[in-house]
């Protein structure tokens, strides 16, 4: 066997350099590069391999290790999970800080391969800079907090173990069912140390992304079920996306007249202006979605895990003998609330389940009923998009219309957490399956700028729009300074509301009236009850290298975002909003708990709504 002597992170490089992922007969490379921040942990040695080998892998360096994660996440998503970036740290707090976002790519079941930096192998200088001790353990490090977090961790201890963890590593990033974060913790004594390495394990690799068919037999029952249902609805989640599905959903619904509405995830699986567009389901969903829920006989999930949000904390299906059929990649979730389990790529399974449908619809009578849904919610989106605060300031419903409009056809929009998402989910116009794109999965504040940073790289002819509010900027903003030094174009729009917004209402809803989510001085009394607290946010971005176009109202904002199209870099357009009014809530409800006693007779009374509400909840199983 024909060898070649190399440091064990130089054959990382050229290892991940010849990774390629395969389908519907299309191939492309695996990793798009690297993300990273060096320190003692790995500068000598994937910082020295990276160095070398400058044309297999572009290294980024970026400002903070959870917000790389991030970036590659948004990558990875924008890509439908056929490629990614790898994100390389040192040891100790380099490491830790992107356990979150390792959690966030897993709970989304998104890939990213993790590089963190660890501890000596050889136990000789321990403990070192950053260590970690335990007294029961010589075999723990910072970097074991990843292995929950991780749909498969590794320890490289000794060079030669590369060559069988790296293969594994790489059938989990491409498992359409097991993806998420892939840790390889890194000691740095190993990185440095060379071996003589089979050149078979450098050869070009594919790896094929299946369409896996269901079982026939379950797909008779399910087409059995659904030309029993009076009432049937659609979910798309976001295995509808990720698996390029979208026509086919559409055809499906077409044939069938089955109304669709879809989760965070799967928001644009049917475009704006389908009849049977019912939008947005369950916490965060429309009007006409959840009326239709409540009523429905058979629930069709595709793609979607079922999060409380979709499900209204198990209230939205009120159907008393509603039935579930669940198309999914995952036997996890296609066996979920006791559903008849199509194991199986979406867009394989939709055309099978077409053709086993063919020549049945629903009744005339209620496509016409989900059509004037889907009217009277385009009515209401304007409605809201034309609210004002009672002085005339814009609130958030109408800065989201403003940059609906201005994404037009092709614009990406960006956001998590918070306040935006729930609004977005109900009023953002999908012209296109990648045109909205919120992480919702783990609701990450601090996603929203390192995420568009992601989403520009894997799509720079398109406009990115980034939406973040006040609390979510301040948290991290950093990989502003990156978008500058890659020359990356987004356009930002930070909106400022004066604190937490989002989880201020629900404090309000809750009976404890906003506490500690309000950005106030503390107050002479000692409580949080002072003057507001005044950030120059546009100073804050202009320092970070990026442009800065104030707005001070709506007309001001569509005239920003008209200006940004010119301008060659990033863009951020800060403007003040009022809280008030909010975007209502349409017949959902969210299990918050609420304290069983208490001396607030606020909360006292948000406990009695509490109960009254739970006792509506379901065991779908």
């Amino acid at each position: 066997m024909r060898t070649v002597r190399l440091t064990m992170a130089q054959a990382l490089v050229r290892f991940l350099a010849a990774q390629h992922t395969e389908r519907d007969g299309e191939v492309r490379p695996l990793f798009a590069g690297v993300f990273g921040i060096f320190g003692h942990g790995n500068v000598a040695g994937l910082g020295q391999a990276l160095q070398q080998y400058p044309e297999l892998l572009r290294f980024i360096p970026t400002r903070n290790e959870q917000a790389q994660v991030h970036a590659a996440v948004g990558y990875a998503r924008m890509k439908n999970r056929l490629q990614t970036f790898a994100c390389t740290s040192s040891i100790g707090p380099g490491a830790t800080n992107m356990v979150t976002g390792a959690a966030l790519a897993t709970i989304n079941r998104l890939p990213v391969l993790l590089l963190p930096g660890d501890i000596f192998a050889r136990r000789q200088v321990a403990p070192v800079l950053q260590q970690l001790e335990s007294p029961c353990s010589q075999d723990i490090s910072v970097n074991d907090c990843f292995r929950p977090v991780s749909k498969y961790w590794d320890r490289i201890e000794r060079p030669e173990q590369l060559i069988t963890a790296a293969p594994e590593a790489m059938r989990v990033l491409t498992s359409p069912a097991e993806t998420g974060a892939v840790t390889l913790c890194l000691p740095q004594d190993v990185q440095a140390e060379a071996y003589n390495y089979p050149e078979d394990f450098f050869r070009h690799r594919i790896w094929n992304v299946p369409r896996n068919r269901p079982d026939a037999a379950a797909l008779r029952r399910a087409a059995e079920l659904i030309r029993g249902a009076r009432r049937p609805l659609l979910i798309a989640g976001g295995g509808v996306i990720y698996s390029d599905a979208t026509a086919a959903l559409r055809a499906f619904v077409d044939a069938t007249g089955i109304p669709v509405a879809e989760t965070m995830a799967g928001k644009g699986a049917l475009p704006h202006g389908h009849p049977a567009a019912l939008g947005a389901i369950g916490v965060t969903g429309t009007a006409g979605a959840n009326r239709i829920a409540r009523d429905a006989d058979v629930v069709i999930g595709v793609g979607t895990r079922y999060t409380d949000f979709t499900t209204a904390s198990k209230t939205a299906f009120a159907h008393p003998d509603v039935r579930f059929v669940n198309v999914n990649v995952a036997e996890f979730d296609a066996g979920k609330h006791g559903g008849l389990a199509l194991v199986g790529d979406a867009r394989a399974t939709l055309e099978l389940l077409l053709e086993a449908l063919e020549g049945w619809s629903v009744d005339a009578s209620y496509r016409e009923e989900v059509a004037r849904h889907v009217t009277e919610w385009d009515r209401e989106v304007e409605r809201l998009y034309g609210m004002r605060g009672e002085d005339g300031a814009p609130s958030q419903a109408a800065v989201i219309g403003a940059v609906n409009r201005a994404a037009g056809e092709r614009g990406v929009m960006v956001c998590a957490a918070g306040s935006m998402p729930g609004d977005l989910h109900k009023l953002w116009r999908p012209r296109h399956p990648k045109s909205y794109h919120v992480e919702y999965g783990y609701s990450c504040m601090g996603y929203e700028v390192a995420g568009g940073l992601g989403v520009k790289m894997a799509v720079p002819d398109r406009d990115v729009f980034v939406l973040v509010g006040d609390g979510s900027w301040l948290m991290m903003s950093s990989e502003i300074v990156t978008a500058v030094q890659e020359g990356v174009k987004l356009t930002v729009v930070l909106i400022d509301n004066g604190g937490y917004a989002s989880i201020g209402g629900l404090s309000e809803s809750l009976g404890s009236g906003g506490f500690g989510a309000r950005a106030v001085r503390r107050g002479a009394d000692g409580s949080l009850s002072g003057p507001p607290l005044e950030v120059d946010f546009a100073a804050n971005a202009r320092s970070l290298g990026a442009e800065v176009i104030p707005a001070s109202d709506l007309r001001e904002l569509e005239a920003a975002l008209e200006e940004a199209r010119t301008r060659p870099g990033t863009v951020v357009i800060p403007i003040r909003i009022r809280p008030e009014p909010r975007v209502p809530s349409y017949d959902a409800w969210w299990d918050v708990p609420v304290a069983e006693v208490s001396e607030m007779e606020s909360v006292r009374r948000a406990r009695e709504a509490y109960e009254s509400a739970r006792a509506a909840e379901r065991w779908l199983v």
